[in-house]
Order: C-alpha cells, then structure tokens, then sequence
C-alpha cells in the first residue's frame, strides 16, 4: 500500500463537496454534521475558489487529499487556522469499508506534518464528535494528546455536541521551534 499526503487542488476540492453530499444522513450525523446546513456546491466551490486565491497565511482553510497507489481515500481540511500558532483539523476516509481499517492513522499521521510545515503551527487541534470512535481512535493513535471533553458547536456544518479535544504541538511531533 503506498500512501502519498499532499495539498488538495482547487480542482481536488471536489472531494471534499461529493463526500459530504454523497454521505447518508446517519453518517453525517455520526460526525455531527446537520444535513441542513451543508453548504450547495455552487456555494461550496465559491467558498474554496476565494480561498485559494489568497496568500496562504491569510487562508481559512487548507485542504489535504490522502492517496492510496494514486488514487484518493480520503482527506483531511483544517480550519480555525492562527498562521504561525494553531489549527484544527478534521479527518474523513472516503469508502465506508475503508474506515476502521487502519489508513486513518498512517495518513493523519503525515497529514499532521504537512500542517506543521505548510502553517507553520506550534499546535495542531483536533475535535471530532465524542460518540464517533474512529476519529477519536485514530487521532490517539496518530500521537494527538487527549485535552477534554466538551459540548459545543464545532463549526457551521454542525449541530451541539459533544465533542473530545486533542492536540498534538510541535515539541511532541518532533519539531524545533518553527
């Protein structure tokens, strides 16, 4: 199995947008995402096109396709992104079989020093839904800290939940200071 990490294209974006338009409701809901709020793809598009036209430091968003012998299985977006200081991360393995199957934590694990590197970041955060066992599993598994548990509304795709923070810093990645 060969597992390449990069950032995704403005054109790979679309991934991102089938894999959430494509996902049932119950898996949706199992990451805490409320169907309701997706955003349309014309919207979606928009929203990455004006991303990717700035400068990196001044972005919302990155996005990171995770492939297997070239193809995609999965990806990962960071948002809430503090150039230079923070970010949070979010993981999602394409193929419903797929998941649970162990290429979660190989590719999170280079996903996290792309961030590291391309953002610069001295901590990299991660929040998935606290019923979700996978992510959480895998996160742990990747190096991520355990911080707490918590109720919140992670972002605007998702409803109020709770949700387990971890965290992995640049000191505990094996980076210097940036």
């Amino acid at each position: 199995m060969a597992l390449t990490v990069r950032e995704m294209t403005l054109d790979e974006t679309e991934i991102v947008i089938d894999y959430f338009h494509t996902s049932t409701v119950e898996h949706l809901e199992s990451m805490g995402v409320d169907p309701s709020r997706l955003f349309s793809r014309p919207v979606w598009r928009q929203r990455y096109a004006s991303d990717y036209s700035k400068p990196r430091a001044e972005r919302a968003f990155m996005a990171v396709v995770w492939l297997e012998n070239g193809a995609p299985v999965g990806f990962s977006t960071a948002d809430k992104i503090t150039f230079g200081e923070r970010a949070n991360m979010h993981l999602h393995v394409l193929q419903p079989e797929r998941r649970n199957a162990g290429v979660g934590v190989a590719c999170v694990r280079q996903t996290v020093a792309l961030y590291f590197e391309t953002l610069r970041l001295k901590a990299l955060f991660c929040e998935p839904n606290a019923f979700n066992i996978a992510p959480n599993r895998t996160v742990q598994a990747a190096g991520f800290r355990y911080v707490k548990t918590h109720t919140t509304v992670p972002g605007p795709l998702n409803f109020h939940q709770p949700v387990t923070r971890w965290v992995i810093e640049r000191q505990q990645h094996g980076k210097g200071d940036p």
